[in-house]
């Protein structure tokens, strides 16, 4: 007979024990975001898939925020991040620490995130992602070393900002779940 899963059953991490936790070689960077809940969606994802870090630019709100907090559910406490005012200065600032940097961008020069020459196989990905009605900032795409689209065949090829990031978010992780399953 199927049943769920109970609480106890799930071995979720302490904060403590999260923080300890290797995680996997990823940071997101929001650009413009607006929206609290998907800010807070974005931090929930993270913790979910131990991805290193958050940083928060320009008008996208910051925790404590009730907004954040109400679909963070507490991922705000476990998953490290930081403000920076400008996006563009801080994508200079990780450039020169070689991390590549990954725009989720519908332009002319991308590759499809389902397509087979795609592979997040970088030692260090930063995956930028952009307001939710305008998408990344015009002076933000000549910093992006590459770009990937989510593949979608309906009338609106659109998607919330934290639904393609949590796609984005799984499609990454898999790619190295051998190394975190218990």
């Amino acid at each position: 007979m199927i049943r769920k899963k109970k609480p106890e059953e799930l071995n979720r991490l302490s904060i403590d024990e999260y923080k300890r936790k290797t995680k996997v070689p990823f940071e997101v960077v929001l650009d413009q975001v607006r929206s609290e809940h998907n800010v807070g969606s974005v931090f929930r994802t993270c913790d979910a898939f131990l991805i290193e870090k958050i940083y928060l630019c320009g008008i996208t709100p910051v925790p404590p925020s009730s907004g954040i907090h109400k679909t963070a559910l507490g991922a705000t406490e476990s998953v490290d991040y930081e403000y920076h005012s400008s996006t563009r200065n801080l994508l200079l600032e990780l450039r020169n620490k070689k991390k590549m940097i990954v725009g989720l961008e519908q332009v002319n020069d991308k590759s499809l995130l389902l397509d087979h020459t795609f592979s997040f196989r970088s030692p260090e990905l930063i995956l930028v992602i952009g307001n939710e009605m305008f998408g990344l900032s015009e002076d933000i795409l000549d910093l992006c070393d590459y770009f990937i689209e989510i593949p979608q065949f309906g009338t609106k090829h659109s998607l919330n900002v934290s639904v393609a990031f949590g796609i984005v978010a799984y499609a990454y992780f898999t790619e190295f779940y051998t190394l975190y399953k218990k």
